[in-house]
Formats: structure tokens, C-alpha cells, sequence
């Protein structure tokens, strides 16, 4: 088992004939449903391995991908989307994402207060064949709770950049043009955040994190 692992496959392999995302996005202006699900279809893995990361919940990653498109097609319908910079829409989708993950954060927050616990598992006991696959889960949020913890001791701006360009292998020109800086500010981000965190815990994901 992967120590940070990956819950859905790599990017997708997008056929030549295909429209680019550049061409999508701009499809999107016009309310264009089909542009939407392809875009969807390309990187719906990528926004919910980067949400798995972000969160550490597996069903909270589920609730990010579906807010993450969602906030997309209203913003199509809205005729707010910008104008795509990069290549790709991936990186643009995951910064999209990263504000996703700190809504679901406030609104479990304030259910936490409402409710006082929110219970682990409402249904009691898990089915016996389900029980190893269940336990490689918890592992795994356990596994990832200790990274989070770990990145939580650098500033939010270096955060995204190892989010961005370490775990979701985008390029510094697609973090560059997501985040809205220059190149050279996420390269010296990564710097920075790399050189904190072999100063922090000795955690095997985080060693992961950074290879």
C-alpha cells in the first residue's frame, strides 16, 4: 500500500482528435454542458486525490469533486469563468478545489459545535468481508491526518505550492498561472517549504511528499 496514496488513476490520456482544454473552457461561456463533462472526465481523479491529501476523508474528498464542477458550471452560468492561461485546467481546478476543502472545513466546524461529536461510523458494525478494506482506509486517513499536521507548520502559500506542483504534478507554469504569480515565486515557495519540512517530523509520507 502506497504510504500517500492514490486513490484514482494518473491523468487521463486524452486522444489527439480531442478538443483541448483551452477550447473547453472556453466552451463554457456558452453554457456548454458537454464541455463540462469532458473537462469533468479528465480531471475528476486529479481534484480528488489532491481532496483525499487536502482532507484526509475519503468521503470528504467525494463532497470536494462534486463542489469543485459544481462551482464551475455555476460560474459558467454566471459568465464569470476566466480566461484560462495554462495548457491545462487542472491546476486552475485544483486551487478551485483548496477552497472547497476550507468550506467543507468551516461547515464541519460548525456542525461540530451544533452537535457536539459527529459520530465515526452511524452504522455500527462493518460487514466481515469489507473489514480489511475498511481498515486499509482508516490507515490510510491516519497516514495522511500526520502529513496534514505536518503542513499545517507552513505558511498557506507554501502549502499550495507542494499541493500544486509535488502532489498533483502540475508544471510551475500551470501553478504560476492558477495561482496568479510569477514562475519564480512558486519555485522559490517550493524552496522554502522544502527546507521546513525535512525540519519538522519524521513521517515516511512526508519523506514521500517531497521525493
Amino acid at each position: 500500500m502506497s504510504v500517500i496514496p492514490v486513490i484514482r488513476g494518473g491523468p487521463r490520456t486524452v486522444p489527439d482528435d480531442s478538443p483541448t482544454d483551452r477550447v473547453l473552457w472556453s466552451r463554457l461561456a456558452d453554457r456548454d454542458g458537454a464541455a463540462l463533462t469532458a473537462l469533468y472526465r479528465r480531471h475528476c481523479d486529479a481534484v480528488y486525490n489532491f481532496a483525499f491529501r487536502r482532507t484526509a476523508s475519503w468521503a470528504a474528498a467525494e463532497d470536494v469533486v462534486q463542489a469543485t464542477f459544481t462551482s464551475v458550471w455555476r460560474r459558467a452560468c454566471a459568465g464569470t469563468v476566466d480566461r484560462l492561461e495554462a495548457e491545462t485546467a487542472r491546476a486552475v481546478l485544483l486551487v478551485m478545489a483548496s477552497q472547497e476543502c476550507a468550506n467543507l472545513a468551516r461547515s464541519a466546524r460548525r456542525r461540530w459545535l451544533l452537535q457536539g461529536r459527529i459520530e465515526a461510523d452511524a452504522g455500527g458494525a462493518v460487514a466481515a468481508d469489507h473489514a480489511g478494506a475498511t481498515a486499509a482506509r482508516v490507515d490510510d486517513e491516519r497516514r495522511m491526518s500526520e502529513v496534514r499536521r505536518a503542513l499545517e507548520c507552513l505558511p498557506p502559500v507554501q502549502r499550495e505550492a507542494i499541493e500544486l506542483v509535488v502532489w498533483s504534478h502540475c508544471s510551475i507554469a500551470e501553478a504560476a498561472a492558477a495561482l496568479g504569480v510569477p514562475h519564480g515565486t512558486v519555485k522559490s515557495r517550493l524552496h522554502r517549504a522544502r527546507q521546513s519540512l525535512t525540519h519538522l517530523i519524521e513521517i515516511d509520507a512526508l519523506k514521500e511528499a517531497l521525493s
